[in-house]
């Protein structure tokens, strides 16, 4: 059985995990960290590669929970933040990299005037709901069901399954009565809303879908949304926190030739250190500055343009910028989508894989048309035609997904379940393993019965 040779093989993992489960709510410090009948503890990361406690080498496709687009410990941002270690880890006051970190970004992100950065991308979130409500006058904002904007109050309402139901556990309804939540990609219903609904100062979304892509927006819908806030008068937010320096240098809105209002940064912008920014007109984010007779929101924060950071992001973004990295991740994403969807076919198997940019999905049970070879970044075949419940819903079988990570891990391969996310460093071979660890992970489930 999986889950026998799993545990024998990662013991080293177990025994922390017990340990963890005296320290820790569930044992892990992230939801999507947790794994039955326990996660990996992971020692040290090169490249493509980690390697946990017990000595295994992986493929890595968790890619730092995707900061990671120059792949793990890149010798440049290692030396930066060395160096800077040297010289102190908390300016407290202003100082050069800072300055030089935000010239970097609003050279990269077309709709960037001005910027402020933050701790986190979720702090950058909830800048940018503040900020358009400031700017408007309105109360509410509109989302998108399965769209992931961190976990302050006002995002977390729909961002998860099932989505008849809003009731988020800890929020208000007062609170929650401010979220207008519809479904992604609906063209008539997302104007009629934005027309008849004055109260709703902004719209927020990820700009290549929810969960990142787990349910594809492309470019047509983005240019909707963008003419139809331009003419109701709301502000458009691109939470770019994922997709920003990912998808091109200058993330999904450089991509797609749109230019949000406001746009939140983290992961790799910081080089996969601690740390967010807003970016966007310099009229919105001028209500951050010091005004006379103007309201002001207040913005403190102990990180905000932490040093290490800096030194991280800068010596990321000037690789980021030549726009090799996302090349060769998005290059690297076809070919995987393409080779796994050639191996279900010729096993006849019902699974499908898709991706938009470098981010990766699989589908098991998959009852519809297989996908063909895509020669796109972001044209592949949208399963069952994007519908948000089958490709965003409650997992019909939750066990799977674990049984699937722990077959994964046993082949050599490490990804957050049917997902992953690819780095510059990931190689045609470790797509060759990878698909290879995919069939030998199927034929077990399968020979269990698990699928």
């Amino acid at each position: 059985m999986l889950t026998d040779r799993y545990a024998a093989e990662f013991a080293g993992s177990k025994a922390r995990y017990e340990q963890a489960r005296t320290v820790f709510p569930a044992g892990v410090t992230h939801d999507l960290r947790h794994m039955e009948p326990f996660p990996i503890f992971v020692d040290r990361q090169v490249g493509s590669r980690k390697w946990d406690v017990d000595g295994h080498e992986l493929i890595d496709y968790w890619s730092g929970h995707g900061s990671m687009l120059l792949g793990h410990s890149h010798p440049d941002v290692v030396a930066a933040v060395q160096k800077q270690m040297e010289r102190g880890t908390h300016a407290g006051g202003c100082h050069d990299l800072e300055v030089e970190w935000g010239r970097m970004v609003i050279n990269l992100i077309p709709s960037a005037e001005k910027v402020r950065f933050t701790g986190s991308g979720t702090e950058a979130t909830l800048m940018a709901l503040r900020l358009a409500r400031i700017h408007t006058g309105r109360p509410r904002f509109l989302k998108f069901a399965g769209h992931f904007h961190g976990w302050h109050d006002s995002v977390a309402v729909g961002a998860d399954a099932p989505y008849d139901n809003l009731t988020v556990p800890g929020i208000p309804e007062s609170v929650a009565s401010n979220t207008v939540v519809i479904p992604p990609n609906d063209h008539g219903l997302l104007e009629h809303t934005l027309k008849t609904d004055p109260t709703i100062a902004a719209v927020i979304l990820e700009p290549t879908g929810g969960h990142w892509g787990a349910v594809p927006i492309r470019g047509e819908f983005l240019k909707t949304l963008r003419e139809l806030t331009t003419k109701h008068g709301q502000l458009l937010i691109f939470d770019e926190v994922i997709t920003g320096f990912r998808v091109s240098p200058g993330g999904a809105q450089e991509r797609y030739g749109i230019k949000p209002d406001l746009t939140s940064l983290a992961k790799i912008l910081a080089g996969g250190l601690p740390g967010g920014a807003l970016v966007g007109r310099a009229d919105v984010l001028d209500v951050i500055d010091f005004r006379p007779g103007k309201p002001k929101m207040r913005h403190p924060g102990t990180y905000n343009g932490n040093p290490l950071s800096a030194a991280a992001g800068i010596a990321a973004l000037k690789h980021v910028a030549t726009g090799e990295p996302g090349k060769r991740a998005n290059e690297t994403g076809r070919q995987l989508r393409n080779r796994l969807n050639r191996l279900f076919a010729k096993n006849n198997w019902p699974w499908a894989a898709y991706l938009d940019f470098s981010m990766f999905r699989l589908i098991p049970n998959y009852q519809g048309p297989r996908p063909g070879d895509a020669a796109g970044d972001n044209d592949g075949l949208i399963p069952y035609e994007g519908d948000l419940n089958k490709l965003d819903g409650p997992p019909a079988n939750p066990k799977l997904r674990h049984l699937f990570r722990q077959g994964m891990l046993l082949a050599g391969v490490d990804l957050p379940g049917l997902a992953g996310w690819i780095m510059a460093t990931h190689t045609e071979d470790d797509v060759v393993k990878t698909v290879k660890a995919v069939e030998t992970t199927i034929a077990a489930l399968m020979e269990e019965g698990a699928v």
